[in-house]
């Protein structure tokens, strides 16, 4: 499979601090890949420099085979971004700015066709003779989707593009998305929601403090740590007994969650030490690790927010 995106020894430094130190990987075309880590980890300066608006202090990037530096244009050509930031102008309409942005690329009459289509897929057609400023930020969230898709980029780059939206919004966009996905589109997806990247991505990676921390396929990633889960409730007025209490982890809706590792803690001595204890269990549940447990395995922090809505 050809690469889309490669980045070989990228560093990149702001005065004291190492934002990125000497990151080296590939995303192969028509693959949806998860760039994730905590905040601060790196990956939007990453985006930034694979873009060409941040210059490297050491390495090489290319998109589709040009290097950003010295093919700059060619390869952000190939190059679609939706930014965190909703950045837009506030004196056109929306599909006036669409047609803007698809001269921007060389782009004529023969994109506006497509740009219709988005409209439409993106439930933007209603509003597409309004003023930007006149929007919600959930409907500016989707004319930014649409301006980074209008010249047909064969790569394309989703920087937490469901921070802080509703879930409609979210579903439309995650529809969209995988139909470009299934067209041969390459996808690079950064996100907070990791049952998102779980569910989406058919390979991840995930950098931390500058550094990159494990570059796998989601199945392989999730399948690395031996441990599950046991969530127990217990009858009012019962204390977890000494033995089980380094294994808690957490509470959740009032039940007690405890980490198993494969081989050192099995689930029936858990039940035989709360027999002896005397302790009644209302409910028992069990859980496998998720892509969030992994997440906190490697980087020490936890990544999924609070719902918002747009």
């Amino acid at each position: 499979m050809q690469t889309a995106i490669a980045i070989a020894g990228v560093r990149k430094t702001y005065g004291r601090l190492t934002a990125l130190r000497g990151i080296d990987f590939s995303i192969r075309q028509g693959e949806f890949f998860g760039l994730l880590g905590p905040n601060g980890a790196g990956k939007s300066t990453l985006i930034s420099i694979i873009a060409g608006l941040t210059r490297m202090d050491a390495g090489q990037v290319s998109v589709m085979g040009y290097d950003t530096v010295l093919q700059f244009r060619q390869a952000r050509r190939q190059l679609g971004v939706v930014p965190q930031e909703l950045v837009f102008d506030p004196f056109f309409t929306v599909r006036d700015m669409l047609r803007i942005q698809a001269g921007y690329y060389g782009c004529g009459r023969e994109a506006w066709p497509w740009i219709d289509e988005m409209l439409e897929r993106l439930d933007l057609s209603e509003k597409a003779g309004s003023s930007m400023r006149a929007l919600s930020g959930g409907m500016k969230r989707r004319v930014l989707i649409a301006q980074a898709l209008v010249h047909r980029p064969p790569v394309v780059i989703l920087d937490e593009p469901t921070a802080g939206v509703d879930v409609e919004l979210r579903r439309t966009l995650w529809e969209f998305t995988t139909e470009l996905h299934r067209q041969g589109t390459t996808v690079v997806l950064t996100t907070h929601y990791l049952e998102e990247a779980q569910e989406l991505c058919e390979r991840i990676a995930i950098l931390d403090k500058g550094a990159l921390q494990v570059i796998e396929t989601t199945p392989q990633l999730l399948a690395r740590h031996p441990f599950r889960f046991l969530r127990l409730k217990l009858a009012d007025g019962s204390v977890l007994p000494e033995s089980l209490r380094p294994m808690v982890v957490g509470e959740v809706n009032g039940a007690i969650e405890l980490k198993l590792e494969s081989g050192k803690h099995p689930i029936a001595g858990v039940f035989v030490a709360l027999r002896d204890a005397g302790i009644a269990i209302e409910d028992v549940q069990t859980r496998e690790p998720d892509l969030e447990d992994i997440f906190v395995e490697l980087t020490g922090e936890h990544a999924r927010p609070q719902e918002a809505g747009a």
